[in-house]
């Protein structure tokens, strides 16, 4: 990883630990079979291609979002779909980088 890298990833780890503080909903976008080997506990879980069709519902929580999938790549395109919509939201990239932070 390059110098370059590394200050991503601490931003991006900044980030993470602000909207977790400002009760932010961790939006899980893997599939069911992904989800269902691991996931946050505290995580909603709605696959990345019904996201436009949920986006009332997803409107209705009224809180920040944090984005997580595998690798990020897709909670990257839900992201970019969701603050179109006017949603506040940040790619959390790999589950497992936001779970870490909880509790």
């Amino acid at each position: 990883m390059g110098l370059f890298g590394l200050f991503s990833q601490k931003d991006t780890t900044n980030e993470i630990k602000e909207y977790l503080e400002n009760d932010a909903i961790i939006l899980d976008v893997r599939t069911q079979i992904e989800w269902d080997e691991g996931h946050s506990e505290p995580a909603k879980h709605i696959v990345l291609n019904l996201i436009p069709l949920k986006i009332d519902e997803i409107k209705s929580w009224n809180k920040p979002i944090i984005a997580v999938c595998k690798s990020g790549g897709r909670s990257g395109q839900a992201t970019q779909f969701l603050k179109q919509n006017g949603l506040d939201v940040i790619n959390g990239g790999p589950w497992q980088n936001v779970d870490q932070y909880l509790n």
